[in-house]
């Protein structure tokens, strides 16, 4: 085995290791901290809850029903785009900017695949890269704003409801289903 694969293995066991030993801990924790505990009283059954198969699974149903919005902010510069009309420049900053928000809900809702590799040659590093990918179909977002923020760059937030984000993932796996056969 290569010893780039080694680092990268253990690397990613170990990490998802301490990512499941702090959700757990996180999740026994969550009860006594809501609202409805604090009360007395019981969490009210949502008659809205999707199907037991749409639902996520694993670590990440806690996670998404906790929160009602998804918000993503997206940044641009206005000086770096091509064109020589500073008019245009702007309104390219702005799209450049909403499309980054919207790469930044896709990363949210589906996740990143995330390629990395390390080459070790007399155990020094040679070489070390990191390939990241996010795909996905958002729908739905809602345009919170459109700012300048200093003098050359444009900030756009948008925000997702948690019912489209349920929609959205329940789309995704029926597209996955789709593909294995």
């Amino acid at each position: 085995m290569k010893l780039s694969t080694f680092f990268s293995r253990s690397l990613l066991w170990g990490g998802g290791a301490l990512l499941l030993a702090g959700l757990a801990g996180c999740q026994s924790l969550l009860p006594l901290l809501s609202p409805e505990s604090a009360a007395g009283s019981e969490p009210a059954q949502s008659a809205a809850k999707p199907p037991a198969s749409l639902q996520p699974a694993g670590l990440l149903a806690p996670l998404v029903e906790k929160r009602e919005t998804l918000t993503a902010t997206g940044y641009a510069v206005i000086s770096v785009q091509n064109h020589r009309n500073p008019a245009q420049q702007r309104l390219m900053a702005i799209r450049a900017a909403k499309l980054e928000a919207y790469r930044a809900l896709a990363e949210q809702v589906y996740g990143q695949q995330l390629d990395a590799s390390t080459t070790v040659a007399d155990m020094v590093v040679q070489s070390d890269s990191f390939r990241s990918r996010v795909e996905g179909v958002i729908y739905g977002a809602v345009l919170v704003s459109i700012t300048p923020t200093g003098d050359d760059t444009y900030e756009t937030t948008l925000t997702l409801d948690k019912a489209v984000v349920q929609d959205l993932r329940a789309l995704y796996l029926g597209h996955l289903q789709v593909r294995r056969r």
